[in-house]
């Protein structure tokens, strides 16, 4: 087989098979170091959790990322550490004005936008309630900033995306939208409008070149999830409740979700590896959501 590959190397380029080595070695990293090489994003909920670990992934791939967030010293922070090709900007997601700011602002400072990541959220309630108890008020907060705001952004992305002929706009769903009995009906109910919407614009901006996708994490042993928990099972130690997040909701053996396994994810759906993808539900849950009745196991 590397005889093979040794002729065909000559043939197409004209160079001596022993440099087929170098060669291949040479344009894989740098292909895989420059995925977004010349994209401009703007990522929702940079700040922290999966937010910072994508515009991690963003710069390292070549694309110049503005972060948002409404967490200002912590997100000024991250992308002051993140180098020149990353900024940041306040984004309030439950108010459309800050969200047409964000897109405003990419265009003004970079000419253009490639990617808009509709990733900040809110938990709300910790745990299920009956439904005959449910908070409205909780409600509207949890759908304002989980649903509704993932279509104010897919609108501004929409506005700036389809006049230029491509684009690409990544929403963060969850495996709790999926299947019920994980989170909290507010929660729960955000995430599965989230990736209906996602699959209706992707239906109306594939005709004018612009790509929607959705990607749905399972849980993962952030420290937020982690005090969620501990107030869910009060006096369970926080490690406990780690193993629970990593093995007790975990199908996958001798794998565990990382907050990169997400980030990766979306380099992967922001690039043009995925020209062909759209209204695509990307879930990331070691295979948690295909066969098992959702029902998380007590800590022990």
């Amino acid at each position: 087989m590397l005889r093979a590959a040794q002729l065909v190397f000559r043939r197409e380029t004209g160079r001596a098979p022993g440099a087929l080595h170098g060669f291949i070695g040479s344009f894989s990293t740098e292909s895989y170091s420059q995925r977004l090489a010349g994209k401009v994003a703007v990522i929702t909920g940079a700040a922290s959790g999966i937010g910072k670990a994508t515009a991690t992934e963003f710069i390292r791939n070549g694309a110049k990322v503005i972060l948002t967030d409404v967490q200002d010293d912590v997100g000024r922070a991250v992308a002051a550490g993140l180098g020149p090709d990353a900024s940041y900007a306040r984004c309030d997601v439950t108010d459309e004005a800050q969200i047409a700011a964000a897109v405003d602002l990419a265009v003004s400072r970079h000419g253009r936008l490639d990617v808009l990541y509709s990733n900040a959220g809110v938990a709300g309630a910790v745990a299920p309630e009956p439904l005959a108890s449910l908070d409205l008020a909780d409600f509207d907060r949890v759908m304002s900033a989980n649903a509704r705001s993932a279509v104010a952004c897919l609108k501004h992305a929409a506005r700036v995306m389809v006049p230029r002929g491509s684009g690409c706009v990544l929403c963060t769903g969850s495996t709790t939208g999926m299947l019920g009995g994980v989170a909290a009906l507010p929660y729960s109910l955000s995430k599965a409008t989230v990736m209906s919407v996602v699959r209706m614009a992707a239906d109306e901006l594939a005709r004018s070149g612009v790509r929607v996708n959705a990607i749905s994490p399972h849980a993962i042993a952030t420290p937020l999830l982690v005090r969620s928990l501990a107030r869910l099972h009060p006096g369970v130690p926080d490690e406990q409740l780690k193993r629970l997040v990593e093995t007790g909701m975990s199908e996958l053996r001798g794998a565990v979700l990382e907050l990169e396994d997400v980030a990766r994810a979306a380099v992967y759906l922001a690039s043009d590896e995925a020209k062909f993808v759209t209204g695509h539900n990307l879930v990331i849950d070691g295979g948690f959501t295909v066969g098992k009745r959702i029902g998380v196991p007590a800590a022990r």
